[in-house]
């Protein structure tokens, strides 16, 4: 991934925020046709320190689990908000009119090697920890154990589990931080007052870049 140094993002505990706020990875891996990219939610582990194991599930009919290359590192990578920027929002415009569109991001890639486990036992155990995290919002949280024991067993059969112990972590938050403060600003107020997907926590993201600049 390209990384200019001021859109670098070290902080592995950061990157561990953004990877459990939006767990739908996209996983990549060499399989015998090529690359491949699949959709699946990773639960991550704190351990082993310090960068952690990500854990998951595919469908048994899925062939990533029996098609990769296992001696080459597959790729997690973790999407946080992104959004459009307008030129409009740069008072500089106003003064030079040198200014153009740009698209702001947060992303992590997550570098490991994949583990295939088909185990019924570490299968329900992976189902428990990522239902229980996602589920903890809710008013009345639901349970594996709410349905049929004969029921979850069955779909358990029908899937095989994940893990990715991770050799090496990297993150890139384009926020602005290229942007003198007043055009920071001005991406701040633009996206506080837009409906924009994800303007409210890019404009979050620009703010606390624009923190750490000082």
């Amino acid at each position: 991934m390209y990384t200019p140094k001021f859109f670098e993002e070290p902080r592995i505990d950061v990157m561990h925020q953004l990877m459990m706020a939006r767990p739908l990875a996209t996983l990549v891996t060499l399989a015998s046709s090529g690359l491949a990219a699949n959709h699946i939610p990773l639960h991550l582990a704190d351990t082993p320190a310090p960068l952690g194991t990500l854990r998951g599930h595919v469908a048994r009919a899925n062939p990533l689990w029996s098609d990769f290359a296992k001696d080459i590192e597959v790729l997690a990578i973790f999407h946080g908000p992104d959004s459009y920027i307008t030129p409009n929002w740069y008072p500089t415009k106003h003064e030079t009119g040198k200014v153009v569109p740009t698209w702001n991001y947060a992303v992590v890639h997550a570098h490991g090697t994949l583990r295939v486990i088909d185990d019924a036992v570490w299968v329900r155990a992976q189902l428990e920890a990522l239902t229980d995290h996602h589920e903890a919002g809710f008013t009345k949280p639901w349970a594996v154990s709410d349905a049929p024991r004969e029921f979850t067993e069955k779909l358990i059969a029908s899937i095989v589990g994940i893990e990715i112990i991770i050799s090496k972590l990297s993150g890139k938050w384009k926020v602005s931080q290229n942007q003198p403060a007043l055009n920071q600003a001005g991406v701040i107020a633009g996206l506080s007052n837009s409906e924009l997907r994800d303007a409210e926590a890019m404009a979050a993201l620009v703010a606390e870049g624009t923190k750490r600049a000082k």
